[in-house]
Parts: structure tokens; sequence; C-alpha cells
């Protein structure tokens, strides 16, 4: 059974770090997109983060504060998540997209989820 499963969340401040990691069981990553993305309370889930091989994909509100990266050897993804800002406030999901046609944001199409790990930023 497919199971990603991410890591890392927790309470920071203003300004401060994080990296969230994504492990996969029973699947092997280096072949999917995988993605980051966050639902905040109230919000709809929106993407933040994806990489396919070399090709990363980040969206406006996370560029130049947030690196998605891989370790192929370990199955793993990262997210490091820098100068944190109390709208970053959310469940922050590690998934996973087969297919190769369609997009990269787009949370419909990916194929295996994570349970998330809540990360809160204090004002």
């Amino acid at each position: 059974q497919v199971q990603l499963v991410e890591s890392g969340g927790g309470l920071v401040q203003t300004g401060g770090s994080l990296r969230l990691s994504c492990e996969g069981s029973e699947v092997t990553l280096s072949g999917y997109l995988m993605g980051w993305f966050r639902q905040a309370p109230g919000k709809e889930r929106e993407f933040v983060s994806s990489i396919r091989g070399r090709s990363t994909y980040y969206a406006d509100f996370v560029k130049g504060r947030f690196t998605i990266s891989r370790d192929n050897a370990k199955n793993m993804v990262y997210l490091q998540m820098n100068s944190l800002k109390p709208e970053d406030t959310a469940v922050y999901y590690c998934a996973a997209k087969g297919r190769y046609s369609g997009t990269y944001y787009e949370g419909a199409e990916y194929d295996y989820w994570g349970q998330g790990t809540q990360v809160t930023v204090s004002s």
C-alpha cells in the first residue's frame, strides 16, 4: 500500500524556518512529480511547490522563501521553508503524481497524498 508520510511541522516565530520531509513507502518517489500543498482553516487547498527531476515549480507567494528538493537514495522529498510568515500557517501535504500530462499545480491530478503536517507561524 502506497503511503506518503510528512514530518517536520511545528510552531515557529515569524521569520523562522522549518524543513518538511515526505517519505514514500511502497512507492519510488523519483518516478513521480512530487508536490507540496497546504490548506489553512476555512480556505481551499492551494499549491505550494513541486518537483520532477531537476525541474521545480513554486507558487508566487513562496518564491525566494521556500525550496523544494529530493533525495532519491532516501526516497524523500523536502520543503525548506525560510522567512516564514503568519499567513504560511496551514496543514502542509505531500502528494505524488504519476502522469506526465496535465499541470504541476492542480491537486486533483495527484494520485497519492500524505496525512499532512501542521505548520503554525506565530506573529
